[in-house]
């Protein structure tokens, strides 16, 4: 008789049996466990939620009333058969990897991660399993990223001749997680940092639950341009170039994706800059990521996945490609980037 696997792929989403519940589920069910807020991870219509107590401030502000529970890093949860707990994946602050273990058998479902410590998010802690689900949103070779130091040059050294040509600099990123990042790495003494409604709404959550962010302006409708010259504007990417923005004149656009690596990407959509910076592992830190796993069986669900599951097998894993609708990361306005104008 065949052993029904721990998890299984569905139409609504990541199974386990045993516990009876789904794992980012993208279709209504009774029992969802979040990795993080995202839109493609998080929606709503779940019966219940079980997510990080990080995670779920921003999954109640974007979902509304939810039933929803909250468990720390690391604690463990029996949930019928099987046994659960979250772990950080290190993409924005809250997210984790799921890991289940039934008779002895361990799966991890990652969600979205990124291997570095960016010193806002609770980095990623390598989970030893039989079987990792992972993504491979960055998935290719090319997508190698710089030391987040020398980012933040570069991001700075924009800003400033920005600033002393009278410009505003605006800076699309995502309104959760790359938005607050950016924030840290910004030299607030180069000008004022102002945030769109969408950004600011979730720095507020963010800081209610002790997160420390720099000082930030709201650049809603009644804000006048110039009483704030030199500033940097961080906006959803859909902002960029809107009625909104064009109210403040003279200005240049960027955005900071890890998209911008590839060339004919910066070209049609990086406005006057781009700068390569990700929530997302890249090549080497999917590998890495993988190999610290120990796990024999590699699910590969978004990004690059014949790819890189071709490489995966090629170099001894036994992978293999997961039909999902989960989006990685991309330059289109998401759903919480959408649920607010300035």
């Amino acid at each position: 008789m065949t052993k029904e696997p721990v998890l299984s792929f569905t139409e609504k989403g990541i199974y386990c049996a045993a516990g009876d519940f789904h794992i980012d589920p993208w279709r209504p069910v009774a029992r969802a466990l979040i990795t993080h807020g995202h839109a493609d991870h998080a929606r709503w219509g779940m019966g219940s939620y079980l997510a990080t107590h990080a995670a779920l401030p921003v999954m109640r502000h974007r979902l509304g009333a939810i039933n929803a529970e909250g468990i720390e890093f690391g604690e463990v949860r029996q949930i019928g058969d099987a046994r659960v707990s979250f772990h950080p994946a290190g993409h924005v602050p809250g997210s984790a990897q799921i890991r289940v273990e039934v008779d002895g058998e361990v799966w991890v479902a990652s969600g979205d991660y990124k291997v570095i410590d960016d010193g806002l998010s609770e980095a990623f802690e390598p989970l030893k399993c039989h079987h990792f689900i992972t993504e491979s949103t960055f998935g290719l070779p090319v997508f190698r990223w710089a030391d987040q130091k020398d980012v933040a040059a570069e991001l700075n050294g924009w800003w400033a001749r920005c600033a002393a040509q009278g410009k505003t600099a605006f800076l699309g990123a995502y309104a959760l997680g790359k938005a607050q990042r950016l924030m840290t790495m910004l030299d607030a003494d180069i000008g004022p940092i102002l945030t769109h409604t969408a950004v600011e709404n979730t720095n507020k959550v963010l800081r209610d639950q002790g997160l420390a962010l720099p000082q930030t302006v709201l650049a809603n409708a009644e804000l006048n341009p110039k009483d704030h010259p030199g500033a940097l504007v961080i906006a959803p990417p859909s902002a960029l170039g809107s009625k909104w923005a064009k109210k403040f004149g003279a200005q240049e656009s960027a955005f900071a994706s890890g998209w911008m690596a590839l060339r004919g990407v910066r070209r049609r959509r990086a406005g006057d800059r781009g700068f390569v910076i990700s929530d997302h592992a890249d090549w080497r830190g999917l590998l890495w990521a993988i190999r610290e796993t120990g796990a024999e069986n590699i699910y590969v669900t978004h990004g690059y996945t014949d790819v890189f599951t071709r490489y995966l097998n090629d170099a001894g894993w036994n992978a293999q490609v997961v039909p999902t609708q989960f989006e990685g990361e991309n330059l289109d306005a998401s759903t919480e980037e959408a649920e607010a104008t300035p």
